[in-house]
């Protein structure tokens, strides 16, 4: 189990003796996502939103945050869909927010607790399992209202379905949907669209500390902790995010797969698939710019974990809910993220408004 851990200045010294704590146990990861000093005022609210971000967006299955009181905390974190903050002073809420409310976050209060309590809390926090039963009603119902103020966002069973509402990202898909774009200008855009989105993706990745010597001083920097990152192109349109990810994440390693369309049974048949050997150990960006009806990107979902991918997330500019019904039905563990979710498909498969055919339009063959 990954747990990501966070505190303010006031709860510094907290966070390192229950760090310490966690790291004794077997089968745990705690990873600190900050602060590095109690010397130094901050705003929990940073924290609170990183080890947040980290929960709903599933790259830790558990969070704390400490702070002076634990309350700030618990309200910060709490704005986050898909974020269940429990604040426990004690260890019977402690035991009642993981049994009746399946909390995924634990805030407690540095000036309120003693390390011992602290550390008690903690493992009943832990060690206790959602009952279920009654209370999954309950929790769909917080569930469907977040999706109501946040419909971009959906943290359930089967998967998240993230819709990117930047500013540059929605200008951007504007001038690609255009027909008279060129190709020139198409291509240009399908990689800044990549790019922007895989940077907003890889806010949450983990940072380890190193030293650096500035041409002043030495000082504390950080560097990315060594998060081994695959992306794999569904042919051939898949080829045109490419190198926009690759400009942010240069040492990433690069897949690909190929798919047609059998004329008779309208299935997708591989025709090529070549993975990183290491394909298992890394977490996989499958790119596949159009999400019509899901057929080819499902296929090549399965495709990637027959050959031992585990952590996979399919990355697509446009997107039917059509397609994203299909991904999520026969791979409810996987993460869709799109620039944007359109109305519908056509007769012909089409997306509607859409953008026409992405392979045609990024290399000119319409």
């Amino acid at each position: 189990m990954k747990i990501a851990v966070g505190s303010d200045h006031a709860a510094y010294s907290l966070k390192k003796f229950l760090l310490e704590h966690l790291r004794q146990k077997s089968g745990i990861e705690a990873v600190d996502m900050g602060v590095d000093t109690d010397a130094v005022s901050c705003d929990y609210p940073d924290i609170a939103f990183r080890v947040g971000e980290a929960v709903a967006g599933r790259h830790a299955e558990k969070g704390l945050l400490l702070c002076g009181t634990g309350v700030g905390m618990s309200i910060a974190a709490n704005k986050i869909p898909g974020v269940y903050a429990a604040h426990c002073h004690d260890v019977e809420t402690a035991r009642f927010s993981r049994w009746h409310n399946n909390s995924n976050v634990l805030t407690m209060g540095a000036r309120i607790l003693s390390e011992e309590l602290a550390r008690e809390v903690l493992d009943v926090w832990l060690e206790t399992d959602f009952e279920g039963d009654r209370h999954i009603r309950r929790l769909s119902k917080i569930q469907d209202y977040e999706h109501k103020i946040c419909p971009s966002c959906t943290f359930s069973e089967k998967g998240k379905t993230v819709i990117f509402e930047h500013p540059l990202v929605q200008h951007k898909v504007s001038i690609i949907r255009d027909k008279n774009t060129s190709v020139k200008e198409f291509r240009e855009l399908v990689q800044e669209i990549a790019g922007l989105m895989v940077y907003e993706m890889t806010r949450n990745l983990p940072l380890v500390k190193i030293e650096v010597e500035t041409p002043l001083a030495k000082t504390e920097a950080y560097a990315l902790e060594g998060k081994k990152l695959a992306i794999v192109p569904v042919l051939r349109a898949g080829l045109g995010m490419v190198d926009g990810i690759l400009q942010l994440v240069p040492n990433a390693k690069v897949g690909h797969i190929g798919l047609y369309r059998d004329p008779e049974t309208l299935l997708p048949v591989e025709y090529y698939c070549k993975l990183p050997g290491d394909i298992s150990e890394r977490d996989i960006l499958v790119l596949d710019p159009m999400l019509a009806t899901g057929g080819s990107a499902a296929a090549a979902i399965s495709l990637v974990k027959a050959r031992g991918g585990k952590k996979v997330s399919l990355v697509c500019i446009i997107a039917a809910p059509e397609g994203v019904s299909k991904v999520h039905a026969e791979h409810p563990d996987v993460d869709i993220y799109a620039a944007a979710l359109d109305s519908h498909l056509n007769d012909h498969g089409y997306i509607v408004p859409g953008l026409g055919d992405a392979g045609d339009r990024l290399f000119g063959t319409k």
